[in-house]
């Protein structure tokens, strides 16, 4: 990993959680940048990057999260809407609140899929495809 895609994926994370980069643009960047997917655990508080080759980088993230017990799957959607249209007041750590408290421990981002995966704490999915 050279040091140019390091610091592409932190950026990207910090831009996320200071409100000043929004998911298309994150998507953007780390994809020119050669990463295939990144990975958020809101129990550990960890961000990971990863290379198609195997590659990978980790970053902690803004805090540890506590995470519901019961897997709301309505609840996630309803915050990925809200971050989806940017309604007033959106924010980055918001909206992982929101979806902690939805009972999802995490989440993959797959840019080659095209798609987002939220997990619960008992393996519960959520699957979010990006917008056309």
């Amino acid at each position: 990993m050279t040091p140019n895609q390091e610091n592409a994926a932190e950026s990207c994370l910090r831009g996320a959680e200071s409100n000043i980069m929004t998911f298309p643009e994150i998507v953007q960047i780390l994809t020119r940048s050669g990463f295939e997917s990144y990975a958020i655990d809101f129990r550990r508080g960890r961000a990971i990057y990863y290379l198609p080759d195997a590659q990978s980088v980790e970053y902690p993230t803004h805090a540890v999260i506590p995470v519901a017990r019961n897997f709301e799957a309505a609840a996630i959607q309803e915050a990925i809407r809200e971050a989806q249209q940017l309604v007033p007041g959106y924010t980055y750590n918001g909206f992982c609140q929101k979806v902690a408290k939805a009972g999802c421990s995490g989440y993959v981002v797959s840019f080659v899929g095209r798609r987002a995966v939220y997990m619960g704490r008992t393996a519960e999915t959520h699957v979010e495809y990006f917008p056309s």
